[in-house]
């Protein structure tokens, strides 16, 4: 386990630990010893292609799917055998759309708040408040149906953020949205990471989501081909920029003239 001295001298634990995790749906492999580790208060992007292991991944992360290979933390506790601690520390938005289309915003929201235990006062404040943070207060009785797709996205963002968590996962948050959303949602939930310290893993196959400072870690047919900040793994395959390295990591094998591989 990696630990980070915060000022005061401390050390806090990694905001995510996994090693060598592995997951197959029968025969098909989808994950293989996956290993990498983000620190605190920092944004990593999860760059893969669909069919990657992203999503896999986070299903594993959030325990929708039992962990049988490899293990995996959240600040130091063991999502298998502390999944309660580690998870109250965990937020997530996955890809596909969540909200009740015939509930309003804040209904979403209270209901989610009451599986969280807080009472109706306190929802009701952080629901004010994390509305105000994503731009959404004007929408707070509306119908989820209502909503354009990046608007819903906020509110999912917003939901994940009810219990205060200390580690968000988004998968794919931007799919399907416009380029002024994308910019809109990325611009939220960097500005997360900044002020509040927030730990972001955000899980994209776009790479122009990717910038120079971030820790990148990129999966290709569920194996790691690189981890480390972006202009370390430019270095590290002579490429100029993340766009080179990325077509450079998971280019397939070329095929010699004789049509074995070379």
């Amino acid at each position: 386990m990696q630990h980070v001295t915060v000022g005061d001298g401390m050390t806090v634990p990694d905001a995510l630990e996994v090693s060598d995790v592995s997951h197959s749906y029968g025969r098909k492999q989808a994950l293989s010893d996956v290993s990498f580790s983000i620190a605190p208060g920092r944004f990593t992007v999860l760059l893969g292609l669909n069919g990657a292991g992203k999503t896999t991944l986070f299903s594993l992360i959030s325990r929708l799917y039992d962990t049988r290979h490899g293990s995996m933390r959240i600040f130091g506790h063991d999502i298998a055998r502390a999944s309660g601690e580690a998870l109250r520390r965990l937020g997530i938005v996955f890809q596909a759309r969540t909200l009740d289309l015939d509930l309003s915003v804040c209904q979403n929201l209270s209901y989610h708040a009451a599986l969280h235990g807080l009472g109706r006062r306190a929802a009701m404040a952080r629901i004010e408040t994390l509305l105000a943070q994503v731009d959404m207060s004007d929408q707070i009785h509306d119908k989820a149906r209502s909503l354009s797709g990046g608007q819903m996205r906020r509110v999912e963002i917003a939901r994940a953020l009810l219990h205060r968590p200390r580690l968000l996962l988004l998968d794919e948050a931007t799919v399907g949205l416009d380029i002024r959303s994308r910019a809109d949602i990325l611009a939220i939930i960097r500005a997360l990471v900044s002020t509040e310290g927030i730990s972001v893993l955000w899980a994209t196959h776009l790479i122009d989501e990717v910038e120079d400072g971030d820790h990148v870690v990129v999966l290709d047919k569920g194996k790691v081909l690189a981890d480390g900040r972006v202009t370390e793994v430019c270095r590290s395959v002579g490429a100029g920029d993340i766009r080179q390295a990325f077509a450079t990591l998971t280019r397939p094998p070329q095929a010699s003239a004789e049509g074995r591989p070379a």
